[in-house]
């Protein structure tokens, strides 16, 4: 049985974990309307704005092939920002977390997150992050999942990127697709230096609702009106706060529970059913490759 005093924990450390997940959703939903709304210039036809309708898409899997945060470390190992074997045991923290990301494993990852730019000036990794973007992301943009965020680009609503990778790093991905803008995981800085800490929390399952309704309230959405994507289970919190859900490449346990409630499914995933991908669904092939390769190399080492 539980005692009484492990009750009483365990419902502090659930209190503790929903101020967080509040506090990286607010935090996040001001970092996106402090950025401003629309990247890219305007077309000469505009389409006319519809402004209580917005889409909100989840980037790992959905958006991009494999982790963008992933994607990113490997960018900056390839410049000597850590070892080989850093990226081996962040590879592997980030594979542990795709499968099983409940609140436990999130708790428990919060700490090292984002260690690895501590100290770093937030410019310098901007502008890596440009760079790495070109080399290592935008190949990999699910091109079906792009024409779905166009589609309401089309409509004139506003198109906004939700993910646990660091803001920055989410803006560029959106900026770069012409999108509005993103939610990502807040870093906290000091005089534009990172100290490795996070406002509140990853931008992860309930801190992604969060933000969600934040940004609707700073925007003046309806979010009757609007509509989420997303592949993973861990984001039924955010589909389930707006009118219209969409599971995208969904790993199994999205696709049940999208079917249950009759939410829509797109797989961009070809020649393969999510059902028997397994592992790679969860990462994504391209890093769950780079993975391994590295962990090669690490073992070699």
């Amino acid at each position: 049985m539980v005692s009484e005093e492990d009750a009483l924990t365990g419902a502090s450390d659930d209190r503790e974990g929903t101020e967080r997940s509040r506090i990286a959703g607010e935090a996040s939903a001001a970092a996106a309307v402090a950025a401003g709304d629309g990247n890219e210039p305007a077309p000469a036809e505009a389409p006319q704005p519809d402004l209580t309708a917005a889409a909100f898409f989840d980037v790992d899997n959905t958006m991009m092939m494999g982790a963008s945060i992933f994607h990113f470390a490997r960018g900056l190992a390839a410049r000597k920002f850590f070892t080989t074997s850093d990226l081996a045991g962040f590879a592997w923290e980030q594979l542990k977390f795709r499968i099983g990301g409940r609140e436990t494993n999130v708790a428990e990852h919060r700490d090292t997150a984002l260690s690895f730019v501590a100290g770093r000036n937030v410019d310098e990794i901007v502008a890596l992050g440009e760079e790495i973007y070109d080399e290592l992301m935008a190949d990999r943009i699910w091109s079906g999942t792009r024409a779905l965020a166009q589609m309401h680009l089309d409509a004139g609503q506003r198109v906004w990127l939700v993910t646990a990778t660091p803001v920055e790093l989410a803006q560029i991905i959106a900026r770069r697709l012409g999108l509005t803008g993103a939610l990502g995981t807040v870093a906290e800085s000091v005089d534009g230096v990172y100290t490795g800490r996070l406002v509140g929390e990853i931008l992860h399952g309930p801190a992604k609702a969060h933000a969600v309704r934040a940004l609707a309230v700073a925007e003046g959405l309806d979010l009757r009106r609007c509509t989420a994507y997303s592949d993973s289970v861990n984001d039924v919190p955010m589909l389930s706060v707006v009118g219209t859900a969409v599971a995208v490449n969904p790993d199994p346990e999205l696709r049940d529970i999208a079917k249950e409630r009759g939410w829509q499914i797109r797989d961009f995933r070809t020649g393969r059913k999510a059902a028997k991908i397994g592992v790679p669904s969860l990462l994504g092939a391209g890093a769950i490759a780079g993975a391994v390769a590295v962990g090669y190399a690490y073992r070699k080492r």
